[in-house]
C-alpha cells in the first residue's frame, strides 16, 4: 500500500488557515471566533481536525514533520476539538450503563435497513465503488487509531485488546493485515488503493467516523470512549460484513473483493467477546469511573455511522454522487 499524501484544497476559513501553515511556515492563527462560528459536524471543521491528526500518522508530502509537535497548531486543533466533542456529548444519550449500550448493539433492529441492505437487494456497481472510496479513509487506517490506547490500559484489558489488534494487524503477516486486505479490494474494484487517496472526495460526514477514532486515541483521558468505540466496530461488523461479501458476490466482483468482508465475519464475532468480557470487563474493574466514557465511545460510534449511511441512501435513492467529486 502506497501513501497519496499531497495536502488537500481547504473547505472554508478554518481548514484554510491548517493547510497554507502546513505548505509554508506562518503560525496557524485562527480566531475564537472562527472556531466558535464553525458547524462541529461540517466540512471546515472536520478536514481541518483530519489533516491536524493526519501529522500522528503518514502525514503530508513537503510538510516539514516537526509540525506534529507545534504548540500552537495543538492549540488550534484543541479549539477545533472543544467544537465537536461537546457536540458529540450533545447527540448522544449518555450513561454509565455499557451492558445497555453493547446489548443495543448485539440484536440487529429487523426493521432497520441501512448502506449493507441497500446494496444486497439492489445496489449498483457505481455505488459500491462509492461506498469502498468513503471507506477507504477508515480502512487504510485501520487498526492504527486503536494502538494509541495500549500503553494507556493495564492487566487483562491490555493483554486482551493486544490480542485483537494483532488480529487486525494481520497475525504478523503483513499480506494479511486487514489495511491490506482493503487495499486489495480497492484494486479488485479498479479503484485506487493509495493510503490518501479520497481525501478529497471523502464529505464531512466520512471525515467524522475517522476523525472520532482519533481524537479519542490521542486523548488519555478518553481511554475508555476509544474502547467503547472499538468494541462497538467489533460488534456491528460481522452482519454488516456477511451482507458486503454477498452483495460484492452479486455484482460480479471477485474473491479479491469479497476476502476483506469475509475476514470479517468469524474474526470479529470472535472479537466482540473478547471487547466485552476480557478489555471492557477488566477496564471497569480496575476504573468503573471510566463507564460513562466507555458508553460514549458506543453511542457516538452509533451516531456517527448512522448519519454517514443516511447521507449515503439519501444520495443515492435521488440518483446522485454521495462523494464530493465524482470517480473517473
Amino acid at each position: 500500500m502506497t501513501v497519496d499524501a499531497t495536502l488537500p484544497e481547504p473547505r472554508g476559513p478554518l481548514s484554510e488557515t491548517v493547510t497554507v501553515a502546513l505548505a509554508g511556515d506562518p503560525p496557524p492563527a485562527a480566531s475564537p471566533e472562527v472556531v466558535r462560528a464553525a458547524e462541529p459536524f461540517g466540512e471546515d471543521l472536520h478536514l481541518a481536525l483530519y489533516v491536524c491528526y493526519e501529522l500522528h500518522y503518514h502525514g503530508f508530502d513537503r510538510v516539514d514533520p516537526r509540525w506534529e509537535w507545534d504548540p500552537e497548531l495543538l492549540r488550534l486543533r484543541r479549539r477545533l476539538e472543544d467544537r465537536f466533542l461537546p457536540a458529540l456529548r450533545a447527540v448522544c444519550p449518555g450513561g454509565t450503563d455499557t451492558e445497555t449500550a453493547l446489548g443495543g448493539l448485539l440484536v440487529e433492529d429487523p426493521d432497520a435497513y441501512g448502506v449493507s441492505h441497500h446494496l444486497l437487494d439492489t445496489g449498483r456497481w457505481w455505488e459500491m465503488r462509492e461506498y469502498l472510496a468513503h471507506r477507504s479513509i477508515y480502512h487504510l487506517k485501520e487498526a492504527d487509531p486503536h494502538a494509541w490506547v495500549i500503553p494507556r490500559l493495564r492487566g487483562e484489558s491490555k493483554a486482551a485488546l493486544v490480542a485483537v489488534e494483532f488480529d487486525e494487524f494481520g497475525g504478523g503477516r503483513g499480506e494479511r493485515m486487514h489495511a491490506k486486505l482493503f487495499a486489495d479490494l480497492l484494486d479488485g474494484a479498479g479503484l485506487d488503493s493509495r493510503y490518501g487517496r479520497y481525501l478529497e472526495h471523502a464529505p464531512a460526514q466520512t471525515l467524522a467516523t475517522v476523525n472520532l477514532m482519533s481524537l479519542f486515541g490521542l486523548h488519555r483521558a478518553l481511554r475508555g470512549a476509544l474502547v467503547g468505540h472499538f468494541a462497538a466496530a467489533e460488534i456491528t461488523t460481522p452482519p454488516n460484513a456477511d451482507r458486503m461479501a454477498r452483495a460484492l458476490t452479486r455484482l460480479r466482483a471477485g474473491p479479491e473483493c469479497t476476502r476483506f468482508f469475509t475476514e470479517h465475519i468469524e474474526a470479529d464475532a470472535v472479537h466482540e467477546q473478547i471487547m466485552r468480557r476480557d478489555v471492557i470487563g477488566d477496564l471497569l474493574a480496575r476504573e468503573p469511573e471510566l463507564a460513562a466514557d466507555v458508553v460514549l465511545g458506543i453511542q457516538a460510534t452509533a451516531y456517527l455511522e448512522d448519519r454517514l449511511g443516511a447521507h449515503l441512501l439519501e444520495c443515492w435513492r435521488s440518483g446522485r454522487t454521495s462523494l464530493r467529486r465524482p470517480l473517473p
